[in-house]
């Protein structure tokens, strides 16, 4: 098993944010770093586009500002959108100082515009900034003799005083589930940092990789965090339409640069929709898409980038080039079939301008929490300036104010009573029924029959599972659909409490938007 079992901060996750935390820690303190799969596997890494900071003398921190609250709908907390936004620049600069390599032109870094943005200011390394971002900030933690990288092994759930009959309720670690033996083990912590990105794959159609379950999000709730704005999933407008073409996105640079969006007959739509065309905002490019492709029965529709050259495009796109080919598509000489998925959570835990959530020593960073900056929809490229600035300011009030250890007895995770199971397929088949049902019923477009629906479809999946549950020794395919059974139910009670529709959630059945804007509060237990 992983070894050592305790440490003064025990962060879960591997992205941007749960790197950054790592990094912005005293070497005095020792460190536990977890990793689903690999490190570096996380959705940061996938983070085509870029990263949004002010960094042109033409640009302003107002205007960055005023961009993320239009896009968010009358939901952003603009005392949270101010303090992230007004530490963009510094976190460009550590990013620099940490080695990544953006991209630039002769001296200056190249600065790239994205749907909902007023002016250039998303920094991007080609066409794959998540992964030089990552590759970067992983090299410098391994560097890091005080980070103990504990990678194969997935959180099962957190350990709080509570639980264990305190009255004060404060985290005490976690149980990890190795993924080789098949063994759970308590690790004891100080603070405990969910870093573990979001819960997209709760739907059929998605951009992320595999392990967005909503792990942080799921755990935090059953340890008595509360949730919020669950309602508000971005759906990517453009992901590659190909059979065998997983999860692969299509970057909001192409649009950003000059991409036109286009019917199956070649003509452009979004005119009908959105003056700004296909720089409009993700969740109107996304309806916009559905919209079409309903009304014509079509399948996918099309993205197209040619005009602009082979030069152009073979430089600017690198990656996505050399991705569509892979697939026979030459998008230098054809246009990209693409259709909406599921790319970004907006909601999440709760959490205040420490990153610190409702459990004592208890943080969340990233995706999977809440902190005001997204709203009702996410402005693009916002993401990982959240993940780099609340890594800081997380790891700085941990260092400030750092938790106390409490003298109590973790129990050892006990498996004695469950036997090893015949029927995973009763997981395969769950897996993908949840998904499919999240798909069609609390989508891109929603009614409360559909909502209903699937809340009532959840909770038989949800007895099916926790039977399986108790009786079976765990795998990271059952912690992980448990995990999704939870934040498909949070999706669900979220979107039937808010009755408009605005930013990301889109009700048929309320089509205005109230002029009261409210966050979708969900606290366990209520």
């Amino acid at each position: 098993m992983c070894s050592p079992t305790q440490f003064d901060v025990l962060i879960i996750g591997s992205g941007a944010a749960g790197l950054t935390a790592a990094l912005h820690l005293p070497q005095d303190l020792s460190i536990g770093l977890v990793s689903k799969t690999h490190l570096g596997a996380g959705a940061s890494a996938w983070a085509q586009g870029g990263v949004a900071a002010v960094v042109d003398l033409d640009d302003s921190i107002e205007a960055h500002i005023q961009d993320t609250l239009d896009a968010g709908a009358g939901l952003c907390q603009q005392d949270r959108v101010a303090q992230i936004i007004s530490k963009g620049q510094q976190a460009m600069q550590w990013l620099i100082d940490q080695g990544v390599p953006f991209t630039t032109e002769g001296e200056q870094l190249h600065l790239t515009r994205e749907g909902g943005h007023s002016a250039r200011r998303v920094l991007h390394a080609a066409d794959a900034t998540g992964k030089a971002i990552v590759n970067t900030l992983l090299q410098r933690v391994i560097e890091r003799s005080n980070v103990h990288i504990i990678e194969r092994h997935i959180s099962v759930d957190l350990i709080s005083s509570r639980k264990l009959g305190l009255r004060q309720q404060q985290v005490l670690g976690a149980y990890l589930l190795n993924c080789d033996s098949g063994k759970v083990q308590a690790v004891r912590a100080r603070s405990v940092i969910l870093a573990t990105g979001g819960a997209s794959k709760v739907y059929l159609y998605t951009s992320n990789p595999d392990g967005a379950s909503g792990d942080g999000i799921a755990m935090a709730w059953r340890a008595g965090c509360r949730v919020a704005n669950m309602e508000f999933n971005q759906f990517h407008p453009t992901c590659l339409y190909h059979p065998h073409a997983k999860s692969a996105l299509i970057s909001e640079a192409v649009r950003g640069e000059g991409g036109q969006l286009k019917l199956p007959d070649g003509n452009r739509f979004m005119h009908k929709f959105d003056s700004r065309l296909e720089l409009a905002p993700r969740d109107i490019v996304a309806r916009a898409i559905d919209h079409e492709m309903k009304r014509l029965g079509a399948d996918c529709l099309y993205l197209d980038i040619r005009h602009k050259g082979e030069d152009f495009i073979k430089s600017h796109f690198p990656t996505i080039h050399q991705t569509c080919l892979g697939y026979g598509i030459d998008i230098c000489n054809q246009p990209i079939p693409v259709v909406p998925a599921a790319h970004y959570t907006c909601g999440g835990i709760v959490v205040d301008e420490h990153g610190r959530t409702d459990i004592d020593g208890l943080y969340a960073i990233g995706e999977c929490s809440h902190t005001g900056l997204h709203g009702a929809n996410r402005l693009a490229s916002n993401s990982l300036l959240e993940c780099v600035v609340y890594g800081q300011v997380a790891a700085e009030h941990i260092i400030q104010s750092p938790s106390p250890w409490l003298d109590i007895e973790i129990p050892e995770w006990d498996d004695s009573q469950v036997t090893d199971s015949d029927e995973d397929v009763i997981i395969a088949h769950n897996w993908d029924e949840v998904r499919r049902f999240m798909w069609d019923y609390v989508g891109i477009v929603r009614t409360d029959k559909r909502l209903e629906r699937a809340k009532h479809r959840l909770s038989m999946l949800k007895k099916e599972v926790q039977e399986y549950y108790s009786n079976y020794k765990i795998s990271a395919n059952l912690i992980e659909l448990r995990n999704l059974l939870v934040v498909a139910e949070l999706m669900i009670d979220c979107a039937l409490k808010r009755k408009e529709s605005r930013g990301l959630h889109y009700s048929l059945d309320y089509p205005e938007k109230l002029a009261e804007s409210r966050d979708t509060i969900l606290i366990p237990g209520a």
